[in-house]
């Protein structure tokens, strides 16, 4: 059915994306030049390529569409970097700086474990100073009471950091991170991947090709990634093709990306939005553009990364249900805590329980399914009357419980102490 309706809709569309469209299903790569195509189209030839999308995920990952049990520990909103997108970050003299300790991390990771997660995904800002192990004591400390624990953590602006402060390679630090417990790292601090759009609204940030190397360094050994986008602020449709295009190349080459994530740029407390910092930067993404984004992403990248994950946090639950017909086959993480797209201005963040995420899934017709950080499938969920009830489905949402109140930092002759605080810096 879908392909008869594919057929009828592809002599009735802009010869240019009937092309790319048709190419693309007989198994031809897409190009840059036809991803653009895709990412301007509009109307019929938009429900086209959605069409498309959602008949390629069917072919690539079937109807399960899978979600984690994890939780996000942002241990430090300190950062030396001040990029134009991020609302999260604070300088280490305000009064908003958090630190927190590693018993605190530890105890947030356990909690977790008690409520069924999996995975704990450690990120946070780049302190001054910072210690060069530190990242790596925040391993042990976790794997030593949680050592089935899987920690997905540290960006590659976090490795690159970490190495600097260690004053040694990449690939060393990695190799630490991984003797240290490190399951998998995060490709965030991806934004767009093409210089000049960096140089615009995160000057000083981790280059193109630096980003590049801490992500195939850790493929070579052995520690797989995500990959993200950031997008809907100054980048073009060229830009996010080329960006596809680079994540497609280093796919083929290594073979160690699990999922992509494209992540819409929320522009409600970003700086460089808030403040007029870069020329001509645009209120997040239109919701077509989201919905491109995503099907232009199954079409050129699903036969090498086959996991395309919505972003809740971004879009919201609602949004990200209807994004499972354009190309998405996973719902991401339950997160139980995350600051760093709230801080931005996101109006979701903090939890979706395993049972709301079941419901979303069915209500889209699809089958529910847990799986692990690696996309392994724990367990499916094909009848709603053999659901189990799950820890984090019963357990209250108490904000002081689950990570508002942190510590702030004071500096104190060029030294930090902490000093356990309540929301806004108020005991």
């Amino acid at each position: 059915m879908v392909e008869q309706v594919l057929d009828a809709l592809l002599g009735r569309l802009t010869p240019s994306v009937a092309s790319a469209i048709d190419r693309t299903l007989a198994g031809h790569d897409l190009s840059v030049e036809e991803a653009v195509t895709l990412f301007d189209c509009v109307g019929p030839d938009q429900q086209a390529l959605v069409l498309a999308a959602d008949y390629l995920r069917r072919e690539q990952t079937g109807d399960l569409v899978t979600y984690v049990v994890n939780r996000n520990i942002n241990f430090t909103n300190v950062c030396i970097k001040k990029c134009g997108f991020c609302a999260f970050s604070r300088d280490h003299r305000t009064e908003e700086g958090y630190l927190l300790p590693t018993e605190e991390i530890v105890r947030r990771a356990k909690e977790a474990w008690e409520l069924g997660a999996t995975e704990v995904c450690i990120q946070a800002g780049l302190p001054p100073k910072m210690e060069g192990d530190l990242y790596e004591r925040l391993c042990r400390a976790l794997k030593d009471e949680l050592p089935d624990m899987h920690i997905h953590g540290f960006s590659p602006e976090e490795v690159l950091y970490g190495s600097i402060r260690s004053r040694c390679g990449i690939p060393e630090f990695l190799r630490r991170l991984k003797e240290a417990g490190v399951g998998s790292l995060p490709g965030t601090s991806a934004e767009v991947l093409v210089q000049e759009v960096r140089d615009r609204i995160s000057p000083g940030r981790i280059t193109v090709d630096q980003w590049v190397e801490v992500i195939t360094s850790a493929h070579e050994l052995g520690i797989p990634t995500t990959s993200t986008i950031m997008y809907g602020h100054v980048e073009t449709s060229e830009h996010k093709a080329r960006h596809l295009a680079l994540l497609r190349e280093i796919q083929r080459r290594t073979g160690g990306i699990t999922e992509f994530v494209p992540l819409s740029f929320i522009h409600t407390e970003a700086p460089m939005f808030q403040h007029g910092l870069v020329e001509d930067v645009r209120e997040s993404a239109t919701g077509p553009e989201v919905v491109k984004m995503y099907a232009v992403s199954r079409l050129m990248l699903g036969r090498d990364i086959q996991n395309l994950q919505v972003s809740w946090v971004k879009e919201g639950p609602r949004f990200a249900q209807l994004l499972l017909d354009a190309g998405a086959n996973d719902f991401g993480g339950t997160l139980i805590n995350e600051s760093i797209s709230t801080s931005a201005g996101a109006s979701y963040g903090q939890l979706v329980r395993p049972a709301q995420f079941r419901a979303l899934i069915r209500e889209m017709g699809r089958i529910p399914a847990e799986r692990t950080t690696g996309y392994a499938v724990r367990r499916v969920f094909r009848d709603p009357a053999d659901d189990p009830v799950e820890p984090l489905d019963t357990v209250e949402y108490d904000e002081r419980r689950f990570g508002t109140y942190d510590i702030l930092i004071h500096q104190d002759e060029n030294r930090f102490r902490d000093t356990f605080v309540g929301v806004g810096g108020k005991g």
